[in-house]
Formats: structure tokens, C-alpha cells, sequence
């Protein structure tokens, strides 16, 4: 009896030490890594209250049809700089440390955003190029000096032609070179043309906004080779759609993007029903992130891609009325709702080990 209980008492400590063992082999593996937040945002026709000439602007005036008043618009910069500082928050104090935005009248409006006092603390700088879109609206950027610097930047316009032969003016894509906590990157950002007309008439339009982002990827990967690239914006189109699939060549499934091509995230979201807009009761991916290849190897140093989120949270959801469950937005029509934008944002996080 006795030779049996000693035989059971050093079979459990062989077993603990085993397991020590094993913990202690786990915990000498684990590794630090440092978190970037990257993203992008459709702020719903972000004007300020004073008349261009130079554009159409007239309904977001205080005498235009949205009685666009000074309180309305103090009110709608405060609600995107509160959506702005959440973004990333869970996993990151810094917050979103570089984000795209579209549907934005100017630079001023950016100007007032990042200034505002939940903003401002982060430094948030700007890039803007005015776009020649007939409504004035334009694409930028906005990112934490501190973790991006900027080495160049450059709009490439989109030219796209109607039947009859003369050009649509639409918004250019934006180009930003710069260095990401010191390390090289790319961001494009995109507003493509709108479904106006039909989805399948309007089609070729943002076909050429997928040509032209291809083009541009190509190219930084020539001179720049591994460029690490980040192609962001509302892209009126899902990632199932051919400018996705076809033209730009977007993967589903990171084991399947070869050297220089890319990877979108945000379809495995779109398969299972979440979307980033909403209309006629039929739920939209249009803002998508989409990363180079370059950003998938983990092996390597520097940053890489680790997941993304549509930023879909309950306050940010209307509760009632026509539009419930679609995103809180600022106007039904030239009815003032006070909500935030009629799109989620959507953001990815990058690891980088240290």
C-alpha cells in the first residue's frame, strides 16, 4: 500500500513539474507589440455655413434648404469629433492614429474637427486638396503627428466621361507617402462615384476608380518594392463588386494575395451581413480598407495587419422612425435628424512586436 501511494506521489509531482515546465516555456514566448489604429470615415456632408462661389453649395446655407445654421454645424462637428475619438480605443489609447474622411466641403472644416476640445490634445494634422467635384465635396486626411509623418502627397484625378462624351467631375484620389512610427507607408484614399442612375449603368465609373488605385499600388511597388499600402474610402461599391474583384484585384482570403497584390478584410463582413450604409432596407460595405500584401507577413519587422472592425456601436444607431437600424444620420431629406452620419466608420489595427 504504501509502495503504491509513493508511486502515485511522484507521478504527481512529475506531472506538476511538467506543467511548470510548460507555463514557463509559454510565458518566456509571449511578445509586446505595439498597436496602430488606421481608418476611415464618410462624415455625411460636412459643410461649413458660409457660401462658395465656386461650388454648390447653396443648400447648406442658412437661408438654404437645410437651414444650415451655425448651431446645427457647431453640433455636427462635435458629434464626429466624439465618433472620431473612440475609434481604436478598445485596444489602443492613442487612438486612430492616421483616418481618411470624404464628404468634406474644405479645409476649414477639418480645421474646426481637430480642433475641437476632444480632438485636440492628439495634434491631429491635415492633408486636403480640393477636388473638382460639382458639389464641392473632397477627400482628405487627418493623422497624429506624433506616430505619422508625411513625406509627400499627391491627388490623382479620376476622369470619367458620360455616354454623350463630356467628363463628370468627381472627387481625385488622394496619395500620402509617409513613415508610420518610422516605417514606410502608403495610404490612398477614395470617395468613387455614386450609384446616381442605377448600380449597373454607373458601374464603369468606379471600374475606373479601381483602374486608377491599381495603377497607383503598381507603380509604388516598382519604385518602392514591398511598398506597405493601405486603400481606404467609401468606394460605392461592395467587395464582392467587380471594381473589387476584377479591376482591383482584392482577395478575400490573405493565403491567396501573391507578392503585390492585396487583401480585403471587409468581405468576410459583407458575407455575413454587416454593412457600413444602408438603403431600402438592404444593407451596403461601401467603406472598405484594403492592405498590400506587404502587410500580411508577421515574419518580418515592422508593422502588420491584424483585424478589422466596422464601428457599428448602439449610439450610432438610429432607434426609431424610417431610417431604425440604419446608421444615426444628420438629415432624412432637409429634416434635420441631429444624428452623426448616414455611414459607420471602419478602421483595421496593426501590430508592430517590440
Amino acid at each position: 500500500m504504501n509502495i503504491h501511494l509513493n508511486m502515485v506521489f511522484y507521478r504527481y509531482i512529475a506531472l506538476v513539474f511538467c506543467l511548470l515546465t510548460f507555463s514557463t516555456l509559454a510565458l518566456s514566448q509571449k511578445k509586446d507589440f505595439k498597436i496602430a489604429c488606421v481608418g476611415f470615415y464618410n462624415l455625411e456632408n460636412l459643410f461649413d455655413t458660409v457660401n462658395d462661389t465656386l461650388i454648390n453649395d447653396e443648400e447648406f446655407l442658412p437661408e438654404g434648404e437645410k437651414a444650415w445654421v451655425t448651431e446645427k454645424y457647431e453640433e455636427k462637428i462635435a458629434n464626429m469629433a466624439y465618433v472620431i475619438s473612440k475609434l481604436g480605443t478598445d485596444l489602443t489609447n492613442q487612438g486612430v492614429s492616421i483616418l481618411g474622411v470624404s464628404e468634406i466641403e474644405n479645409r476649414k472644416v477639418l480645421q474646426d474637427l481637430v480642433a475641437h476640445p476632444l480632438l485636440a490634445k492628439r495634434e491631429y494634422k491635415i492633408v486636403h486638396y480640393d477636388s473638382p467635384d460639382k458639389r464641392g465635396i473632397d477627400v482628405a486626411l487627418i493623422y497624429q503627428a506624433a506616430h505619422f509623418k508625411v513625406l509627400e502627397s499627391s491627388k490623382h484625378p479620376l476622369k470619367i466621361y458620360a455616354d454623350e462624351g463630356y467628363r463628370k467631375y468627381t472627387r481625385d484620389v488622394l496619395h500620402v507617402r509617409g513613415t508610420l512610427d518610422g516605417e514606410p507607408m502608403n495610404i490612398l484614399v477614395n470617395h468613387w462615384p455614386s450609384r446616381s442612375g442605377g448600380a449597373v449603368r454607373s458601374a464603369p465609373y468606379r471600374n475606373e476608380g479601381a483602374k486608377l488605385c491599381k495603377s497607383i499600388i503598381d507603380s509604388l511597388e516598382n519604385v518602392y518594392p514591398d511598398s506597405k499600402t493601405i486603400l481606404m474610402g467609401d468606394l460605392n461599391d461592395d467587395p464582392t463588386s467587380p471594381s473589387v474583384k476584377t479591376y482591383l484585384r482584392a482577395k478575400r482570403n490573405a493565403d491567396e494575395v501573391k507578392k503585390g497584390g492585396l487583401y480585403n478584410p471587409m468581405e468576410v463582413f459583407y458575407e455575413k451581413g454587416i454593412g457600413s450604409n444602408a438603403w431600402r432596407d438592404s444593407w451596403s460595405l461601401f467603406d472598405q480598407l484594403i492592405v498590400s500584401e506587404a502587410l500580411l507577413d508577421n515574419s518580418q519587422e515592422g508593422y502588420f495587419y491584424y483585424k478589422a472592425e466596422v464601428y457599428n456601436k448602439k449610439f450610432l444607431t438610429q432607434k426609431s422612425g424610417q431610417y431604425k437600424g440604419y446608421p444615426f444620420r444628420t438629415f432624412s431629406g432637409n429634416s434635420y435628424m441631429g444624428g452623426y452620419s448616414d455611414h459607420y466608420p471602419v478602421f483595421i489595427y496593426l501590430l508592430k512586436e517590440i
